[in-house]
């Protein structure tokens, strides 16, 4: 396999937006309406967000952002690998990017929300791999059956 090239990214392409509503579209079918917490494409425009594409070659392999909490804290958002890509360590490459970020702004932590379930285990295994333990609720997010904190001190 070609090298991932992982780029910071105005999100402006199809293949970038369609890979966003793919993701939304995952995460409504796989979650309650109430705790889909995916950011559309204007959300991940916003100040304070930072928005990635991997690819290789030509082929857009995946995507996630990094938003910036307090001066401390970063939060990971919209981390999804492209069907195609699924199982070729585009998501870890994504993963070691943003967490390199994080740590390059001086994040004494990174944090995220997820779910829970059989399509949320391949992430969540991603992320405890990494370091990541569960936590407190941060940010908006509130816990309960369904939503899960974890971050990871850095």
């Amino acid at each position: 396999m070609e090298r991932v090239r992982i780029l910071e990214d105005d999100l402006s392409g199809e293949a970038i937006r369609e890979l966003v509503a793919f993701h939304l579209s995952g995460m409504h079918a796989n979650s309650p309406a109430c705790k889909v917490h995916a950011l559309p494409v204007e959300k991940l425009r916003q100040p304070g967000v930072t928005f990635y594409s991997a690819w290789v070659g030509n082929a857009l392999a995946g995507m996630g952002a990094i938003r910036e909490l307090d001066p401390t804290h970063g939060e990971l958002k919209s981390m999804r690998v492209a069907s195609d890509w699924l199982g070729k360590k585009i998501g870890e490459a994504m993963l070691l990017r943003l967490l390199s970020v994080a740590r390059q702004r001086g994040y004494a932590r990174v944090s995220l929300e997820t779910g829970q379930g059989p399509a949320f285990e391949p992430a969540l295994g991603l992320y405890r791999k990494h370091g990541f333990v569960n936590c407190e609720a941060f940010a908006e997010y509130v816990l309960d059956d369904f939503s899960q904190c974890l971050t990871l001190p850095l």
